[in-house]
């Protein structure tokens, strides 16, 4: 086995040291000078993990990213929690009540649940009490604070100026909205719903984001930013698994943030990390076959996890413009349904991504959510002779006068509109694509600069509303997500009918008619729905996988 892993890593060596960076070169070794001084985690059970793209703060109040949501589902809990099948259950809430009319909402919290010790506690068992939610939750809210999650609460009664969380006992809390919004419980599923210690996070002030105090399975122990970071077993922590014991079963969790991600690879094969997810377009064909699946060579090496991603990628119109379809094509739906008949996202997937997503061939809605039907056949499949025929329909028959068209996308999917390029081009297109770097383009489409983009929305809470909500009206981007700036009334009528609908079954019929509509108009190209990819050592027991790529360690075992 060690001589196997070895040669393992000489191969690699031989590909990737000429594109090895300075900086990944510097964090290495200062992360190997500094783990030999980290006695407190000599004989631990530690689960190292690297953050290619580095963490901010460990506040939940900006938990808004990726590396700071894994951050915060070690630290920090909610009323509520999502499972492995996004299912919500209980977290400090044991159970909860909604009212008939779907305004009140009624949570039961249990006595068990304490902070992380801290000095300004005396010493003494600081329980968490319905009090500190109510606080938690008008943090998010203060415009002093500034959170990204502040629009969770959107939906909240507001009376003379105070938002309606109520605390009616030490174990009872209550939010009251002003109308009904069905996916609201997922809401209080993300981190920035966690509950947070007034006394802590008043006497740290900004400082908090590097002195996190929370409930979660794991305690802050140290940060040295840009470099390591280090979570230790919290003792008193409520949750336990299904035989009784007691959660977390690692002692401690060690992050890195070594940037380059080959790198990263590197130092994992090495057996240096216990755990990465995705995969760079640098070395996938070395670890992945075109279906993708591990190489032979790798299969006793390491394990392999892969689930549906709730992330939908496609490219956008904007189909407001003050243009007239003349002068823009893209204004006129059946040049936008050409584009979408005129390439074979199946072979997309295949080749230039090793099977890695599912072709997107039905609507903006992905695998994995109430709403995804493969027998609703509202999307659309490779059929050039469909899309000659609309070309001919919109009046440019095999493309003649049909002006040149812009695509602007970044360099990360550069591979994925060149093949569209290609393919669209040989129908009678003239495709043009504009590089641009990643903040400029988010630039361009908030402020509707820009006639195609490519872009991708990761769900936010586990509910198709959250994708649908792009193409609501009110959502008009720079205020909201509506990006293309379609608007269509049977559609809004529908999205308020389907956000009142408390039965899950019923609303997800109005999902269906939604995501109908949206691929007969066209204002976008899904291209395809991601796949969470990840890989663990043979020795990682319990590491779970979810359609939120959410990193759960309090179940994971290391041997």
């Amino acid at each position: 086995m060690i001589n196997g892993k070895w040669s393992m890593v000489n191969s690699l060596n031989s590909k990737i040291k000429s594109k090895f960076c300075l900086l990944s070169l510097l964090s290495l070794l200062v992360l190997i000078s500094s783990c030999s001084k980290d006695n407190f985690l000599k004989d631990k059970k530690v689960f190292r993990y690297n953050e290619s793209a580095n963490i901010s703060s460990l506040d939940p109040a900006f938990a808004k990213d990726q590396a700071m949501i894994w951050a915060n589902l070690q630290l920090f809990n909610g009323l509520v929690q999502l499972d492995s099948a996004l299912n919500i259950r209980p977290s400090i809430a044991k159970s909860w009540e909604i009212s008939q009319d779907g305004l009140t909402y009624t949570f039961i919290l249990r006595s068990d649940v304490l902070f992380h010790n801290h000095n300004l506690f005396n010493g003494k068992k600081r329980k968490v009490i319905a009090n500190d939610f109510v606080y938690s939750f008008n943090r998010i809210i203060d415009e002093e604070v500034a959170s990204p999650g502040a629009w969770i609460f959107n939906s909240v009664v507001k009376k003379e100026g105070k938002f309606a969380f109520y605390a009616k006992n030490d174990t009872t809390f209550q939010i009251i909205l002003k109308e009904p919004f069905s996916p609201f419980l997922g809401l209080l599923t993300m981190p920035y719903a966690s509950v947070v210690p007034k006394e802590i996070v008043e006497h740290y002030g900004q400082d908090y984001r590097k002195n996190p105090i929370g409930t979660g399975p794991f305690y802050f122990k140290m940060w040295k930013e840009g470099v390591k970071l280090v979570l230790l077993k919290n003792e008193n922590y409520f949750e336990k698994d299904e035989k009784g014991n007691p959660l977390p079963y690692l002692d401690a969790v060690n992050i890195s943030f070594i940037i380059d991600k080959q790198s990263v690879f590197l130092e994992f094969v090495k057996g240096n990390i216990d755990f990465i997810s995705g995969i760079d377009a640098n070395y996938k064909d070395e670890v992945l076959t075109r279906n993708g699946e591990l190489q032979e060579k790798y299969k006793n090496k390491i394990n392999l996890i892969t689930q549906p991603y709730l992330n939908t990628e496609y490219l956008g119109f904007l189909v407001d413009s003050e243009k007239s379809p003349k002068d823009n094509p893209l204004l006129n739906k059946k040049i936008r349904q050409a584009i979408n008949y005129g390439f074979d996202r199946k072979k997309m997937i295949k080749y230039l991504r090793n099977n890695i997503g599912l072709a997107a061939e039905n609507g903006i809605i992905p695998k994995g959510l109430a709403g995804f039907d493969t027998n609703n056949h509202c999307g659309y499949s490779y059929n050039p002779q469909k899309a000659k025929q609309l070309l001919k329909e919109a009046g440019y028959p095999n493309g003649k006068g049909l002006p040149p068209i812009s695509l602007a996308t970044t360099s990360t999917y550069l591979d994925l509109c060149k093949y569209m390029q290609q393919q669209l081009n040989l129908l009678g297109f003239d495709i043009k694509i504009d590089v641009t770097p990643p903040g400029a383009l988010r630039e361009q489409i908030a402020q509707s600069k820009t006639m195609w983009f490519r872009g991708s929305w990761i769900a936010d809470y586990p509910d198709a509303e959250n994708y649908l909500s792009l193409f609501y009206s009110p959502n008009f981007c720079p205020k909201g997500p509506n990006y293309t700036h379609f608007s269509n009334k049977t559609f809004d009528l529908l999205y308020q009918q389907a956000k009142n609908e408390t039965s899950l079954e019923k609303r997800t019929e109005l999902y269906k008619q939604m995501d109908k509509l949206i691929m007969e108009e066209a204002p976008i190209v899904v291209l395809y729905y991601d796949q969470v990819l990840r890989f663990a050592q043979k020795n990682i027991y319990g590491l779970s996988s979810n359609p939120m790529n959410l990193l759960i360690l309090k179940n994971v075992k290391k041997k």
